[in-house]
């Protein structure tokens, strides 16, 4: 009996060792802590409204999917925001923390699913997006580069962000 537990343990380590790639790298403390040290935040419930939603998918160009907001008040003045945008086949989620004045503060890549093209996790590819406002373009190869075999991943969290700046600007700056 002793003699199958161990034959089994092996191959069920190799199966889930093959199995994906995914990798969280970040949950949401320290995704705040990495955008906005020593910052206090409080939660914040943002529900957007079918208008709210329409602003929002005119301003950043690109469908917003849900009509829930995961958001973050951050002391002093600025936000703090969790979003996710399809890679090429799997969801990456990341944080974008929006300054008091509505410019890009920072960005962090919390998971990555996909198999390749987690380079946009690469702090100089992520810095070019900090104060960015929704009036940037925030278009990959106009304003922020495209990285060669990420394109897919590139072009979708800058999309991203341009729509959470739509967030910021439609829902969270007059709360």
């Amino acid at each position: 009996m002793k003699a199958n537990v161990f034959l089994l343990t092996p191959a069920a380590l190799l199966g889930s060792a093959v199995a994906g790639h995914g990798v969280n790298y970040m949950n949401v403390a320290q995704a705040q802590q990495a955008i906005f040290p020593g910052k206090a935040m409080t939660a914040a419930e943002v529900k957007l409204t079918s208008e709210q939603r329409k602003e929002i998918e005119r301003q950043g160009g690109i469908r917003q999917r849900s009509d829930t907001v995961k958001a973050w008040r951050v002391a002093g003045g600025g936000w703090f925001i969790v979003d996710e945008v399809l890679g090429k086949h799997e969801f990456i989620t990341f944080a974008v923390g929006i300054s008091a004045d509505g410019s890009v503060h920072g960005i962090e890549i919390m998971e990555y699913l996909e198999t390749y093209g987690d380079e946009v996790r690469n702090a100089k590819w992520r810095a070019q997006f900090t104060g960015k406002t929704k009036s940037a373009p925030l278009q990959l190869d106009k304003d922020i580069r495209n990285i060669s075999g990420a394109t897919l991943s590139s072009r979708h969290i800058t999309d991203g962000v341009r729509r959470l700046l739509a967030i910021h600007d439609v829902a969270l700056k007059s709360r």
